[in-house]
């Protein structure tokens, strides 16, 4: 038992799992903000025109037969493609971000042979002209 405990002291505490706990927590906090963007300002201002017409105050009143809520349904549909759209958005500009950091990092400099490298190959220079004479 105690090895048991041990070991899961060790999954746990990895960094791995730790980031995926962290990332977690930022995704669901980041999820309520994007859905409240979409559902607070986005929707109602893209689809008032249309409830208007429909003489309708709120999506979700849509019905087919008085029974079956498509305007549910549409609200969901229209919620995930807002929030594909607006991740694909933040996605897009992180990696130009990135792209424009990668791009103003500086190459790195090749070393050239070092001062040991160099008298080596003199002192190897010497002998074979030496040899020859």
């Amino acid at each position: 038992m105690g090895i048991m405990i041990k070991e899961f002291k060790e999954f746990a505490i990895k960094g791995n799992v730790i980031d995926l706990a962290i990332g977690v927590v930022i995704g669901a906090a980041f999820g309520k903000i994007v859905n409240s963007l979409i559902e607070d300002v986005i929707t109602p201002l893209v689809l008032q025109p249309a409830l208007t017409a429909a003489h309708l105050s709120n999506l979700h009143e849509l019905t087919i037969f008085g029974t079956v809520k498509y305007g549910s349904f549409l609200a969901a549909v229209i919620s995930f493609i807002l929030v594909a759209f607006v991740l694909f958005l933040v996605i897009k500009g992180i990696n130009a971000s990135k792209k424009r950091d990668a791009a103003a990092a500086p190459t790195p400099v090749q070393a050239g042979p070092t001062q040991e490298q160099l008298l080596t190959e003199i002192r190897d220079l010497i002998k074979n002209n030496n040899s020859k004479l």
